[in-house]
């Protein structure tokens, strides 16, 4: 299989460059030329297989003669053994049609690791084959570093440094990252908020000499094997509710995109999906883009529920790539207009082509924390408050068809937030053993202002010891 970017310019790539490169060189984001599809008799054969077996195949989908499929069993095998919960990403009912898909029994607790985890083996087993060392520097909004960090660390040719915004993310976020003891792991508060930090990714990339000398890649959801990944537990939760036989909803708590495209991606290989909802928090730019058609950014809003306190949604991009037919150059263009103005308008088309599949929600504070109070009382599910949101999103959004199963992504275990969920709900979460051998380590990060040039430096520095 061979991925192109979305905005045109750079040269099409196989799966390994595609997933070392991270960015491509034309600041677009790859995209697989042709997605694969799946046929019902597939996805039908999905039902009761291991997590890992799935993952093996739709990866391998991918992957193609690049990693043999042997091998790719054996790392998703691997990746997946550690997970605290034996189905990997199980459904939990929290009433008729309604189904939680908890994405939290990895190491750090919250749904990134179910990509993380796969892409650390991947990058290992491709490194050790071509030599190749690479520097791993990742902007997150709370849950990517820590996975990353979680996944990356110890692994050979690998050097990974967490950018993350000074003072907006939970305790625990923090810690699952500065309390790593790892040689090749750095952390950095960077005095700024999440987008600041992508930014500064996304400069990083833009100047190729730097890039290129230091051998930089990315594993941020730009990444498009962290999206690959993604998209397994949309068919392994959609199977387990009668898909194929039967279309299903999916309700979804976004702040970057990624998530959401997964499960849009997971469709256009064939699975039924009938609806994504997308919810988001305050910070609702992609509500509104996906509402009203127009796509602008504003200021960023701290809220309760913080890895979605984002205004700039690199992922939107593969989406209005696709749904503007595939034409790289409008999409270069739309781009480049938003990063210089800040808003673009989509073409009614291509607003329309989103509209198929998406309905974009915003849900407020109060609701979010009254959402997590009801789900207590009415199920005895404590929920997060990313999950919160998307609970209430679907709540907001209504019903699908009469009879279509509702799964609401639950990204994140409660105890990562546990002073948003007492102050909704009086109650502590129980704290996993997980968070508990977090929380005697000593943490190690430097502080950045939120500057590219610093944190080059610091990329030289680090790289040089």
């Amino acid at each position: 299989m061979r991925f192109i970017s979305t905005r045109g310019e750079a040269p099409d790539v196989g799966f390994v460059d595609a997933l070392l490169d991270g960015l491509a060189p034309d600041g677009g984001l790859y995209t697989p030329e042709v997605w694969p599809t799946l046929t019902v008799d597939e996805i039908a054969g999905f039902a009761g297989a291991p997590y890992a077996r799935v993952a093996a195949d739709i990866l391998g989908r991918f992957a193609g003669e690049e990693i043999a499929a042997s091998v790719m069993r054996d790392l998703c095998e691997d990746a997946y053994a550690g997970f605290d919960h034996a189905a990997v990403a199980p459904l939990v009912q929290l009433a008729p049609g309604r189904f939680l898909l908890e994405l939290f029994h990895g190491p750090t607790l919250a749904f990134k690791d179910v990509a993380m985890q796969v892409l650390a083996r991947l990058y290992e087993h491709v490194l050790a084959r071509n030599g190749r060392p690479v520097i791993i520097v990742c902007a997150t909004s709370g849950d990517t570093g820590g996975a990353a960090v979680a996944a990356f660390g110890g692994r050979a040719n690998v050097r990974v440094v967490a950018l993350y915004p000074e003072g907006r993310i939970s305790e625990v976020q923090r810690r699952f990252m500065t309390a790593a003891a790892e040689a090749n792991v750095r952390c950095v508060a960077v005095a700024g908020d999440f987008d600041d930090c992508q930014a500064i990714l996304k400069a990083l990339f833009d100047d190729r000499a730097f890039a290129d000398a230091v051998g930089l890649t990315a594993v941020n959801s730009i990444n498009v094997a962290r999206i690959v990944a993604q998209c397994v537990y949309y068919f392994t939760a959609a199977v387990a509710l009668g898909a194929p036989g039967r279309p299903v909803v999916f309700a979804v708590p976004t702040g970057n995109f990624g998530d959401a495209f997964a499960g849009y991606a997971a469709r256009l290989m064939g699975l039924p999906i009938e609806r994504l909802v997308v919810a988001t928090n305050d910070n609702d730019i992609v509500a509104c883009a996906l509402e009203d058609g127009v796509y602008a950014r504003g200021a960023t809003r701290v809220t309760q529920s913080p890895a979605m306190d984002i205004q700039v949604a690199s992922n939107f991009e593969r989406l209005y790539f696709e749904c503007d037919g595939r034409d790289g150059a409008r999409t270069a263009a739309a781009f480049g207009g938003f990063a210089a103005a800040g808003a673009l308008d989509i073409p009614p088309a291509a607003h329309a082509a989103m509209r198929e599949v998406f309905q974009g929600v915003s849900v407020g504070e109060a609701q979010t924390a009254s959402t997590i109070l009801a789900t207590l009382d009415e199920t005895g599910e404590l929920v997060d408050p990313h999950t919160a949101v998307a609970l209430a999103g679907a709540d907001l959004a209504g019903s699908g068809s009469r009879g279509t199963p509702l799964i609401v992504l639950s990204t994140a275990h409660p105890a990562k937030f546990p002073d948003a969920v007492h102050a909704a709900t009086g109650v502590f979460p129980t704290v996993p053993l997980a968070i508990q051998n977090l929380m005697d380590r000593q943490e190690r990060f430097d502080c950045l202002p939120a500057d590219t040039e610093a944190v080059k430096a610091h990329v030289r520095a680090f790289i040089s010891t």
